[in-house]
């Protein structure tokens, strides 16, 4: 029998078929992670709850799954594969976080629905990783947690808040990982960490609740296209105990990666941030620059067409008003060891009544229909900067921050400017690592967005940028 070659950056699809062949068991791939972890994690601080024994076990039960299993056919896609939770999703037996000091300690009694989807998959769940407290903010450097780290270099943040998720995927510690966006948490690591990111349309993957009025979404980081697409067919199944839920795609998303590519697209293009007044990092224009000639050369066109983006204020006030509940169903023991940022954020909450709240939600809803309406009428997709900077240096946030707890979300806008914006209008939005700076070395990613419910189209198109300027056999320092 052939045996496999355990590669810890070999894709989640790939490793999932070697062990339906029976290539390689398993046990043997939960042990090679494991030892990963114990090797690069305390450099990089990527998981904050590890259960050995627990992601052994389950190993094990798989293995014994592919020997009683008549065909390889009858086991789950992602059978015996390793994926870590980023830790503001429930784990039955696992404590829960939401990377907060103040968290009740006590394990979780039932698995969220997005944690059941994927072991219906067939993932082996292995531990938990960090975020900052809440996921409020796009980096992790917190009380409860500490910080995580680059692992394209230790000094810069992994961006967030899926912190976790990012560096453990990009040094080779897990094949693929859950990750959660609600102002560009699944993008902004993506970027940092040489990644592909995909936020699904709003409504699309369901959970216990619908989360920050439906700005915020689950998903998965990735080093291929062809893992996202696979991961989004187990994560968007029709959930008819949700609030709202769409009936399953027809087609599965990983076969649009195999039909003809689409031809003739129009490209629109923003650069400009939507905050007025952020300068941009040249690195982050050229890999804009570098998407769009790759397209140009696979036969679309750049159309120049404008979005009609609100004001400075309007758009933060939107998304703010919205943003300051984001915690409110996250259980807490200890109120008082909530950090100063998030207490701000609750106390800016409490100071908007019911009827604001409701006028605001509003306004947001008309402020995404101006959006969407207008992109539909001009583009097939839009290519935007993931980032406006390169990944920050550890510390960053505290630049100015004086006596205001605000000061860390309001140094974060560079970060979640491009990618904030379509939480609002809940588009699927893509980033792919298609450009590394010249003078750091850091990865640097592009945004696509496409219409709403048009993963497809976003798919077979990052995949296009996938083959044109390949990205899978880059590997960070740290690795």
């Amino acid at each position: 029998m052939t045996r496999f070659s355990i590669d810890p950056f070999t894709s989640a699809v790939e490793l999932a078929a070697a062990i339906r062949r029976k290539e390689v068991s398993p046990v043997e791939v939960a042990d090679g992670y494991l030892r990963r972890m114990d090797e690069l994690d305390p450099r990089l601080n990527a998981f904050c709850h590890r259960a050995d024994h627990d992601v052994r076990k389950a190993a094990a039960s798989a293995a014994d799954a592919v020997v009683r299993a008549a065909s390889p056919e009858d086991l789950p896609p992602f059978h015996g594969v390793p994926l870590p939770v980023k830790d503001y999703l429930d784990v039955a037996g696992w404590p829960t976080t939401y990377g907060s000091a103040g968290a009740d300690p006590a394990p979780a009694t039932a698995s969220a629905p997005v944690v059941r989807r994927f072991t219906d998959a067939g993932f082996v769940l292995l531990g938990k990783t960090t975020l900052s407290e809440f996921g409020s903010l796009p980096f992790t450097e917190s009380e409860a947690l500490g910080i995580s780290r680059n692992p394209w270099d230790p000094d810069r943040s992994p961006g967030g808040s899926s912190s976790g998720a990012g560096a453990a995927v990009a040094s080779g510690m897990a094949p693929i990982a859950h990750a959660a966006d609600g102002g560009g948490s699944i993008r902004i690591p993506a970027s940092c960490n040489g990644l592909v990111g995909l936020k699904p349309t709003r409504g699309l993957v369901t959970d216990a609740t619908i989360a920050c009025e439906g700005m915020a979404t689950d998903g998965v980081l990735t080093r291929t296209v062809a893992d996202s697409a696979a991961a989004l067919d187990v994560l968007a199944r029709h959930d008819p105990s949700a609030w709202w839920s769409p009936p399953t795609p027809q087609r599965p998303f990983a076969d649009a990666l195999t039909t003809a590519p689409p031809t003739e697209l129009r490209i629109g293009v923003l650069v400009d941030p939507p905050i007025a007044g952020m300068s941009m990092d040249p690195a982050c224009l050229a890999a804009v620059d570098t998407t769009l000639r790759a397209l140009e050369a696979a036969g679309h066109h750049v159309v120049d067409a404008p979005l009609p983006l609100p004001q400075t204020d309007e758009l933060i006030t939107a998304f703010t008003t919205i943003w300051n509940v984001a915690a409110a169903g996250m259980p807490l023991a200890d109120q008082d060891r909530v950090e100063p940022h998030n207490r701000a954020q609750r106390e800016a909450a409490w100071a908007v009544d019911s009827w604001a709240y409701a006028q605001a939600l509003q306004r947001t809803q008309r402020l995404s229909r101006r959006i969407v309406e207008a992109f539909v009428g001009s583009f097939d997709l839009l290519v935007t900067p993931t980032m406006a900077c390169l990944p920050p240096s550890i510390g960053f946030w505290r630049t100015g921050s004086g006596d205001d707890p605000m000061t860390p979300l309001r140094n974060s806008y560079p970060l979640a400017v491009f990618t904030s914006l379509f939480n609002v209008t809940g588009q699927p939005a893509i980033s792919l690592p298609v450009h590394h700076d010249d003078v750091t070395g850091l990865p640097v990613g592009v945004q696509l967005v496409a219409a709403p419910w048009r993963e497809d189209l976003l798919l077979q198109v990052a995949r296009t940028l996938e083959l044109a300027l390949p990205w899978a056999d880059r590997r960070p320092a740290v690795s």
